[in-house]
């Protein structure tokens, strides 16, 4: 900015994104000084450069907020973990896969862990087959993104959640709403 244009000659667009054409910078700086604004190289690639005549620090304001509303509008997706024993039982199973569900639904990505402790590495298909038994479950609300994978004494996959199509989870059909009493028949009197 200012100063420190170094090229022989530069496109100006004035403050108000009107285009004033091709000058030498000191040019185009004193333009600037007499507006009491900065000399902003926007695009340094261009042949000549692009410079607008604008107020810095008000430019480096709305950048930064831009990129604050954008990174607000971010879903930032963590991987939740749920380890598994090869001897689980039933009541724990359903425990955890309904924790697999949770997470999935709320957007984030789960890692499914099998610990092997000493002999339990020679019964390797027993944490294999809770695990496809686990991905069989989530099968409606969650992709695999890995594979049941060995490494070290664990085995592990992870599941992503399901896109929905339109973007918006689907309502369930509204209850049909009851029928009006009959009315009674024309010259019946009431009590």
């Amino acid at each position: 900015m200012n100063e420190r244009i170094r090229a022989r000659e530069v496109r100006v667009i004035g403050d108000e994104g009107e285009q004033i054409g091709v000058m030498p910078p000191f040019e185009a700086l004193k333009m600037a000084r007499e507006r009491n604004l900065d000399l902003v190289e926007i695009s340094p690639t261009a042949q000549p450069p692009v410079c607008r005549i604008m107020d810095y620090g008000k430019f480096l304001y709305q950048n930064e907020k831009r990129e604050r509303e954008a990174k607000k509008k971010q879903k930032i997706i963590t991987v939740k973990e749920v380890k598994f024993r090869i001897n689980v039982d039933d009541h724990d199973y359903e425990t955890k896969k309904n924790h697999v569900l949770r997470f999935l639904d709320e957007g984030d990505k789960v890692k499914a862990t099998i610990f092997f402790r000493g002999r339990e590495m020679t019964r390797q298909s027993l944490g294999r087959q809770i695990l496809e038994r686990l991905i069989k479950d989530v099968d409606t609300r969650g992709l695999v993104e890995f594979r049941p994978r060995q490494e070290g004494n664990t085995l592990h996959l992870i599941l992503a959640p399901k896109k929905t199509e339109g973007g918006a989870k689907e309502k369930p059909p509204a209850a049909p709403k009851p029928a009006p009493p009959p009315a009674p028949p024309s010259g019946a009197q009431t009590a």
